[in-house]
């Protein structure tokens, strides 16, 4: 599962870095941000949502700023919050490459399965992440 996995984000992330200058990390926090009301959520509320250690996504979203992707904003009620939106050359970023990016996910993995394969594959997605969000990290 690792396996495929990476190699499919390998695959997909090849095109995103030569024809939209984007990693493959980028376009998963550009894609989260995109989701959250108004572009932005608090950096913890956005590594949680990504799975990410809270250093990781510090260090990368520093590099995306300074390409000028993301936002960094003070919480005006929490002085120790910080919340990162999307910049419009972000989002100009994330739009030029999702239908390229949604294409190559069709054709490299959604294309080889039935209708069936994919409602199960989503079901058992669906129960592991249920799962892993239930039980307590060790770390």
């Amino acid at each position: 599962m690792l396996r495929v996995f990476e190699r499919l984000v390998t695959r997909t992330g090849r095109p995103l870095q030569s024809e939209f200058g984007l990693s493959a990390a980028d376009y998963t926090v550009l894609a989260e941000l995109t989701r959250a009301p108004g572009f932005r959520l608090r950096v913890l509320e956005l590594a949680k949502e990504l799975g990410w250690e809270k250093s990781r996504l510090s260090h990368h979203l520093a590099r995306m700023a300074k390409r000028g992707l993301v936002d960094r904003e003070s919480c005006s009620y929490d002085r120790r919050g910080v919340y990162v939106q999307v910049t419009q050359a972000g989002y100009a970023a994330i739009e030029a490459a999702a239908p390229r990016h949604v294409e190559d996910v069709r054709r490299l993995f959604l294309d080889h399965l039935t209708p069936s394969q994919i409602a199960l594959l989503a079901e058992i997605t669906d129960d592991l992440h249920e799962n892993l969000e239930r039980i307590p990290d060790p770390a």
